[in-house]
């Protein structure tokens, strides 16, 4: 069996023929548009294999010099040779497997072979056909505003799934979300539960490799009632607390009381008739899609695409920056929630349906190691793993990798920075995935010299 590396797994795609259906039109004349006439090697490329019928995509950036070439091929260093319109290079990942290039170039396009070897198996390199694009580049003009009211909702976090309306980094969208149960503002059923999404939305200019940017500009509720459950999560629970909870497992309905800010029981016991929490409406799922190399995520999970998050601090103003896998990124929103403790404790947060505005952005070139979310006060990341054990390892390293880029800081002396100010939330134990978010207060960070965006 032919093996690849994860980074290049990573990149597989299946997309483009869901895209062509019926809004590729769309998607590529938008890339066409963008897209310069280039007749040299030099430039940032997507590159389209053919892997036994199925197209394979990732980033390439070349730069051609006095006949030598290179640069970067889907993460891995490279280095060739150009004679007049023709190009062959190496690539080595860290593994000790290779990509090797053979191809000709015309008017912004490539084409030609390339050699997979894998190091576990280097007597049995794969060759398959290619072609390639210089990547389209970022639309110039006034960034556009729009209105969408949403009339399908997935279920899954899928490459596969048609874009519902193609974007330019620096647009912002104003939409709407159900609720997990998949209701919306008017209480009216619109699909199966198990959080249903808004979107995919087709950022231009995203491409796998890249970093996409969200940032929150409004998240409101849209109605005046949220549910939740009246039990706790089985990572919650030790086998006392358990039978305890023996009778819990119903459904609770809450007012959500906008003029006051706060949220009260409907039909509270003699106990909670004087609860109540402070709304803080928030979104629990934020994603790109996923490398379609597997199958795709239901809108209850999470991994390095983001998710199904439920990190109470997704909420009005705060910034995510999500791996793009995917060409246009694939953004999907939903789950809103009133209000969340730390980890959705009760499976089910105050769920409700949400009014989200959001500006999209590109950092070409740059990939995130995982979900990391930004607020006026603090850079978080997101660690999501079968354990908490493993999350916090995730969210832990995904900050230590942040400090390392946007400061420039050595490992030692990221781990002096993290051992005074680190600060470590739960932020989800209710799904297959339990989620630990690393903090540090940008104050802490002031007097470091920043180095990258992100």
């Amino acid at each position: 069996m032919f093996k690849v590396s994860p980074l290049f797994v990573s990149l597989f795609f299946l997309v483009f023929s869901a895209i062509l259906s019926a809004s590729g039109s769309q998607v590529l004349d938008a890339q066409d548009a963008a897209r310069p006439s280039n007749a040299g090697a030099s430039g940032r490329w997507i590159v389209n294999a053919d892997f036994f019928g199925t197209p394979l995509f990732y980033q390439m950036t070349l730069k051609e010099e006095a006949g030598k070439l290179v640069g970067d091929f889907g993460g891995d260093k490279l280095e060739g040779t150009v004679t007049g319109n023709a190009i062959h290079f190496v690539a080595k990942d860290e593994q000790g497997g290779t990509e090797e290039c053979t191809a000709t170039v015309k008017d912004g396009t490539m084409s030609g072979t390339i050699v997979f070897t894998d190091p576990g198996d280097p007597a049995r390199p794969d060759t398959h056909a290619f072609t390639a694009t210089i990547a389209p580049q970022r639309r110039a003009g006034v960034p556009q505003r729009h209105e969408f009211t949403p009339t399908t909702f997935y279920r899954q976090f899928s490459a596969a799934n048609r874009p519902v309306l193609t974007v330019s980094p620096g647009d912002t969208v104003h939409t709407t979300t159900v609720d997990a149960g998949g209701t919306d503002e008017k209480g009216v059923t619109r699909v199966l539960g198990g959080n249903p999404e808004t979107g995919p939305f087709y950022v231009e200019t995203a491409m796998p490799g890249d970093t996409l940017v969200v940032q929150l500009t409004r998240v409101r509720l849209n109605r005046d009632w949220a549910m939740s459950d009246d039990a706790i999560v089985p990572r919650g629970l030790d086998t006392d607390l358990a039978v305890k909870m023996k009778d819990g497992g119903k459904s609770v309905r809450w007012h959500l009381d906008t003029a006051h800010g706060v949220a009260t029981l409907e039909k509270p016991s003699e106990h909670l008739a004087h609860y109540s929490v402070p709304l803080r409406p928030m979104l629990g799922c934020v994603a790109t899609a996923p490398p379609p190399a597997a199958a795709a995520p239901g809108t209850g999970d999470s991994g390095g695409f983001g998710g199904n998050l439920d990190f109470n601090e997704v909420v009005e103003g705060a910034t995510i920056y999500l791996p793009v896998r995917t060409p246009g990124a694939l953004l999907y929103v939903g789950d809103g929630h009133a209000a969340q403790g730390d980890g959705e404790l009760n499976g089910n947060a105050l769920e409700t349906s949400m009014d989200v505005e959001f500006t999209v952005d590109v950092i070409p070139g740059k990939r995130v190691p995982g979900p990391r979310v930004e607020s006026a006060t603090h850079i978080m990341a997101v660690g999501l793993d079968g354990s908490i054990d493993d999350a916090f390892r995730d969210a832990t390293a995904n900050m230590a990798a942040w400090l390392e880029e946007k400061y420039a800081l050595a490992p030692t002396e990221a781990a002096e920075v993290l051992g005074t100010s680190a600060e470590y939330k739960v932020s989800e134990v209710a799904d297959r995935n339990a989620g630990v978010v690393l903090k540090i207060n940008k104050e802490r960070l002031r007097t470091l010299p920043g180095k990258s965006a992100i």
